[in-house]
């Protein structure tokens, strides 16, 4: 879990947390919004109200919250789902092709699944049969992202468009890989800031797949709803720890480089995308918990409190690795993860973290099947994902507290214009 990629991103401009300045309005709401089939859609007051055109509210109803008021948008550059801020519950989905299933019918899916996300992000319903799960909320923040994976390629005969970016991640030495639930032809991401929302998106996407693509595996997470802290906050994770205080930020001048794929790419149908890589890891939380809160900042490199490094300063304070403690050790410990993950001790190599904490019940020993769903973003896992895992192979001290139990790795295309559906530019090249 790299320190410098796990931080709440956000669109530039927007401040974090503030759900409602998470997107623009992309061409305006279609249809009838999931709060107008009730007759309470209120949102025209707020700042996006007019924008994403919900009904107005009949006499005495109560306005959307800035929670249920925020709106990411479906069309543009990039698909939604990376740049936006981290979302209170999420779930990650990945389909196999049926048998028989090719090209024309994965092109047809694509389109189906295109235009549900593109409704249900305006707070709309689905195209047809909307189970009503959500008609009471606004968009929340919803996001649905797609990606490809490396067998999709052979499944509809595209082997020559296959990126060889996409190829097979190496082995790692924490890996313990469930490959029933790794990998996939097809790859989705939900996201939102209420669970109804994001359930109700999953259910749509499920439904779309009909024929044509059944369920390989499926995960659940979330993260800290927007609002919950008295200010903005970089996000924690299960262990406790704040997480994420040098992820790479859209203001950033290498930004772009470093995320996305540049529209000068072999394989035009990526130019804009991205390269997700998908980790299910969990949490050895009652190991963790044992250890004393000196002996967690010493694993990490970070004060547990307030994320400031162990050789001083605050949370965004560079860190010191030169400077020793009284004894004459390196106030930032040799093994700490903080110190191994850092982007000048690994040529560079950056990555986008969007993650969800997750948890799966609790085991028949008492244990708890909980950890992290780590999502990063890079324009070539190579030079990304790949070059930091394998330092941590070699010596992190969080690496006895982990498993990686999951893993997948999909080709992400650039955003749908107004009139096209995500991967048209492959499926149709």
């Amino acid at each position: 879990m790299p320190d410098q990629t796990t931080s709440e991103t956000r669109a530039p401009g927007s401040p974090a947390h503030e759900p409602g300045n998470r997107g623009g309005s992309a061409g305006g709401a279609r249809g009838v919004s999931r709060r107008a089939l009730l007759g309470t859609a209120g949102a025209t007051g707020l700042a996006l109200g007019a924008a994403v055109g919900y009904a107005s509210a009949p006499a005495g109803a109560a306005p959307l919250t800035s929670v249920g008021a925020g709106r990411a948008m479906f069309h543009g550059k990039h698909q939604p789902g990376i740049t936006e801020g981290l979302q209170a519950r999420g779930h990650l989905v990945a389909f196999d092709l049926a048998a028989g299933a090719g090209r024309k019918e994965a092109a047809a899916l694509l389109r189906r699944w295109s235009a549900t996300a593109g409704r249900l992000m305006a707070g709309e319903a689905a195209p047809h049969g909307d189970t009503g799960v959500a008609r009471d909320a606004g968009p929340s923040s919803l996001t649905i992202t797609f990606g490809f994976g490396h067998s999709f390629f052979g499944r509809t005969g595209l082997e020559k468009q296959r990126p060889a970016a996409l190829d097979p991640l190496p082995d790692f030495s924490s890996d313990r890989l469930d490959r029933a639930r790794s990998d996939g032809d097809l790859w989705v991401q939900i996201g939102a800031d209420d669970a109804l929302v994001a359930f109700n998106a999953l259910r749509a996407i499920q439904k779309d797949a009909g024929h044509a693509a059944r369920v390989r595996w499926q995960m659940n997470g979330f993260n800290r709803t927007p609002g919950a802290t008295a200010h903005p906050m970089t996000a924690r994770n299960l262990m406790g720890q704040i997480d994420g205080t040098r992820n790479p930020k859209p203001a950033d001048a290498d930004f772009d480089r470093r995320i996305f794929v540049p529209a000068s790419a072999e394989r035009a149908w990526m130019a804009n995308g991205s390269y997700a890589v998908v980790r299910r890891i969990r949490m050895l939380l009652d190991d963790w918990e044992a250890l004393s809160l000196s002996a967690q900042e010493a694993v990490i490199g970070r004060r547990k409190d307030t994320g400031a490094p162990l050789s001083g300063g605050d949370e965004t304070t560079p860190m010191d690795l030169e400077k020793t403690d009284a004894k004459g050790e390196p106030a930032v410990p040799i093994n700490a993860h903080a110190r191994i993950t850092r982007p000048d001790r690994n040529g560079g190599a950056a990555m986008l973290r969007r993650p969800f904490s997750y948890h799966d019940g609790i085991d028949q020993d008492g244990t708890p099947d909980a950890g992290l769903l780590f999502i990063c973003w890079q324009a070539d896992p190579l030079r990304g994902f790949v070059p930091v895992q394998r330092k941590l192979d070699r010596g992190d001290a969080l690496s006895r507290f982990i498993r990686h139990e999951a893993s997948g790795l999909f080709a992400v295309p650039g955003g749908a214009a107004e009139g096209e559906y995500v991967g048209q530019r492959l499926l149709e090249g």
